[in-house]
């Protein structure tokens, strides 16, 4: 009967600290879409030219309570042909998250790697039917490693701050 009573207990302070930390999503939203398409029709009769596509990604991030977060991931794709600009999308795909328990550099990972591969492919779907629904090919947008470029980012920071550190050369 000892067991059982220490092995119950283990597996409520198990059952406490998996609790601990909580991830959950309370809403997903489209929060601005534009699509442009400046030299249509014209555009369409361009041929052997080969278009050149530019995306241009953000994302922001937002308190809205305690442990509740708006993240805003802002994609923005360009196709030019020859000097003429094709077509313009921009999206900004939304979501309020949840998240309880996390310690600050747990927190900063979930909201600059996490939420964002959660909003990435509603965003995806949108820019791709918004393009096709303008008149031109399908446009499927490859997946983005958010892990990589917050590393990324967070490399840069150390590097910056260390700069910022170092005293200027020759005023030793």
């Amino acid at each position: 009967m000892a067991d059982e009573t220490t092995n119950g207990a283990a597996a409520a302070a198990d059952n406490t600290a998996a609790q601990g930390a909580q991830f959950t999503i309370q809403k997903i939203y489209l929060k601005d879409v534009s699509f442009e398409a400046p030299n249509a029709p014209a555009i369409f009769t361009e041929q052997n030219v080969q278009p050149q596509l530019n995306l241009n990604l953000s994302q922001s991030v937002t308190g809205l309570a305690q442990d509740v977060f708006e993240v805003v991931l802002s994609l923005t794709l360009t196709c030019t042909v020859g000097d003429k600009t094709a077509y313009l999308v921009e999206v900004k795909q939304a979501g309020i998250f949840g998240l309880q328990g996390f310690d600050a550099p747990t927190l900063d990972g979930m909201l600059g790697t996490y939420c964002p591969n959660v909003l990435f492919p509603y965003a995806r779907q949108t820019i791709s039917d918004l393009v096709q629904g303008g008149g031109f090919p399908p446009f499927y947008l490859q997946p983005i490693n958010f892990e990589a470029l917050y590393a990324e980012g967070l490399r840069r920071r150390a590097e910056q701050l260390q700069a910022e550190q170092q005293p200027p050369a020759g005023n030793a």
